[in-house]
């Protein structure tokens, strides 16, 4: 990173925390002060070599979310501007390349005599005199009545901002908050003091003029639903665009620096595939159409490939695949191919992933990808119909914008206001990529679609749905209208019992494979009885060497010892563990009630949770109770209820 038109490194993240944590329009802490990234406006390629991360099925992806089409569309995807070369040369070109940052806050606080100003009243130094160093940079107050011998007091970032839903973030008035909407009467620009007075009970920070010496002021007055009455309108800035005001309405929410709501990612991300044999299965059904052309659905075509000779070739592929081809070739004869429009909602980058990982044929291996069928015996056969390992894996990961305030909803995207990345539009976006290694598991279709009859007209499944709806209802982007569908984007129970065997997998698996559960990531698979998915991916999500050191694939091989497999070991432990909670009984008897909107039951920090970028939820629609069965409930709900 470099700060403004300050051409010097001010600190170092790695290429996931652009895409994750601290992107465009992000407050990103430093030691000493907090910088927000620039928009890609600002970004420059000069001096970088071949940028480009190749990966055309997420570059479409990107395009259908911004709607981008014909000669405007997304033609990069490009990685983040570095080169090699500032561990040996912290002066030279390299330490000048990099993502772009300017300070903000721009309101300092001088921790000796806690002076408050904005960083253009001339008040404040800066300084980065050691270039191997970055984490030394620092303002400092110029002319501090209480400096001592030795180094000017340091300057900090005064710890407020204020955010509105539509993605504006702007400095926190100071001098019109402590003098109570009005000038201050002796001066233009008063002198401000701000002291902090701790405290358990919210914040207690104080506010004076130190000019009239009459203005005083908590910042407690601007806190809270109450608090925003006192607070101007939303003046609509961007300041990672520079200086850049939109026009807004909104009323702004007090925001302390360095809270998780103030940066929200809308992020896409794709494993590369090899060739997933559709030209192929085209080719085979115009070959064989006199064959199949009478096929009516998928249940009739895995019917015939698995009685009948003359169908033999159908083993090769999925019936959901032939069934497809079927219709896409059926369609091309009637005419009627490419005059359907896209399908509503979000990309869908994830069927073309289950159906390779699920393929009753696995691909032929490539240089991003490679999978291989584990062995499938004794108590995992009762409760998966795949396991294979991913022995080399590519994800790629594109930013496309940001929200402030409410994270993005994966199945409403609309919900929420997307910001976007730069001024105008440009063909390229940011993205990221990893090299990994991974283990898919298929849960049994019939295991999961008997329990799914069990649970449908639960108690606690009720609760969760019904927990959904107040969530979408209480979102703050405040977008919900009278008449809307509050269920839209529910998972149903498929994904929650899913969702929650992958966390209690990943738990278990760090334990087990040498690997930190930050480093691990997870991809749920999940659709109606008509979709038939069932599949967890869990896979190494670094982008180091780290993560395909083979730690995690090895945990399916065969345990030369014992002859069973080492993956069910795995999950015998994590359903054991799955059992206890330290936590209990007030873990294993949580249940959402009303007006309680939180998305999870019997699950917390303790047994389920994982970090935010292992989760593909942010830790929500986790439920113990419906994997194994929990002391005290009256009635098992569990999908796995007893394991060898």
């Amino acid at each position: 990173m470099s700060g403004g038109g300050y051409f010097r490194r001010v600190g170092a993240v790695r290429p996931s925390h652009l895409m994750f944590t601290g992107g465009v329009g992000a407050l990103v802490d430093l030691p000493n002060f907090s910088v927000m990234v620039k928009g890609l406006d600002h970004w420059s390629y000069a001096g970088v070599p071949d940028p480009v991360i190749e990966e055309p099925r997420l570059r479409g992806a990107v395009n259908r979310a911004l709607r981008r089409y014909g000669p405007n569309q997304v033609g990069e995807l490009r990685a983040a501007p570095w080169i090699p070369g500032t561990d040996t040369d912290p002066k030279g070109n390299a330490a000048r390349i990099g993502v772009p940052v300017t300070p903000f806050p721009q309101w300092l606080r001088c921790t000796a005599c806690n002076e408050l100003a904005s960083l253009g009243s001339g008040k404040w130094g800066f300084e980065n005199s050691n270039a191997r160093r970055p984490d030394e940079a620092r303002f400092y107050h110029e002319n501090c009545y209480r400096k001592k011998k030795g180094r000017k007091p340091l300057a900090v970032a005064a710890r407020f901002a204020l955010a509105c839903t539509k993605g504006h973030l702007d400095e926190f008035p100071y001098t019109e908050f402590v003098h109570e909407g009005r000038a201050c009467p002796d001066t233009t620009y008063p002198t401000l003091r701000m002291r902090d007075n701790g405290g358990n009970l919210a914040a207690n920070v104080s506010l004076e003029c130190l000019v009239c010496k009459k203005a005083k002021r908590n910042i407690r007055d601007a806190m809270g639903d109450k608090g925003r009455e006192n607070l101007p309108r939303c003046r609509g800035r961007h300041p990672q665009w520079d200086g850049v005001y939109d026009t807004c309405d909104e009323t702004p929410y007090l925001l302390v620096v360095g809270a998780s709501n103030q940066w929200f990612p809308v992020t896409l991300s794709a494993l590369a595939l090899p060739d997933t044999g559709t030209d192929s299965l085209r080719k085979l059904v115009e070959e064989r159409w006199p064959d199949l052309e009478d096929f009516e659905d998928e249940a009739e075509i895995a019917m015939f490939a698995k009685k009948s000779k003359h169908h033999r070739y159908l083993r090769d592929y999925e019936p959901a695949q032939v069934w497809q081809a079927i219709s896409a070739y059926r369609a091309a004869l009637s005419g009627d191919a490419g005059e359907t429009e896209q399908p509503p909602g979000p990309p869908d980058l994830l069927t073309p992933e289950w159906q390779v990982l699920s393929a009753a044929k696995t691909a032929d291996p490539t240089e991003d990808f490679a999978l291989v069928d584990a062995s499938l015996s004794g108590p995992l056969s009762t409760v998966f119909s795949q396991v294979r390992q991913v022995e080399r894996l590519r994800e790629v990961r594109a930013l496309i914008g940001f929200t402030r305030l409410d994270a993005p909803d994966p199945e409403d995207p609309g919900l929420v206001t997307r910001v976007d990345l730069g001024r105008r539009e440009r063909d390229w976006v940011p993205a990221s990529e990893v090299r990994g290694e991974g283990l898919f598991l298929r849960v049994d279709d019939h295991l999961i679609e008997q329990w799914e009859q069990r649970v449908a007209s639960s108690d606690a499944l009720a609760a969760h749905a019904a927990a959904f709806g107040r969530f979408r209802e209480h979102r703050r982007s405040e977008r919900i209208q009278d008449g809307s569908d509050l269920m839209q984007g529910w998972p149903g129970s498929r994904y929650i019992a899913l969702h929650t065997l992958s966390h209690l997998l990943i738990r278990t698996i760090a334990m087990e494979c040498g690997y930190n559960s930050a480093s691990l990531a997870e991809r749920i698979y999940s659709g109606d009885a008509e979709e038939r998915r069932t599949g967890i991916l869990i896979y190494t999500a670094v982008p180091d060497s780290e993560g395909t050191l083979g730690g995690l694939v090895s945990l399916a091989d065969q345990d030369p010892s014992t002859g069973e497999n080492r993956l069910a070991r795995i999950v015998r432990t994590a359903l054991y563990k799955a059992g206890r909670c330290s936590s209990d009984p007030l873990c294993g008897e949580r249940l959402p009630k009303a007006p309680e909107d939180f998305l999870h039951g019997a699950a917390c920090h303790a047994c389920l949770f994982v970090s935010e970028t292992t989760c593909e939820r942010g830790n929500r629609f986790l439920d113990r109770r419906f994997i194994t069965h929990l002391a005290g409930d009256p009635k098992s709900l569990a999908l796995i209820p007893d394991f060898g």
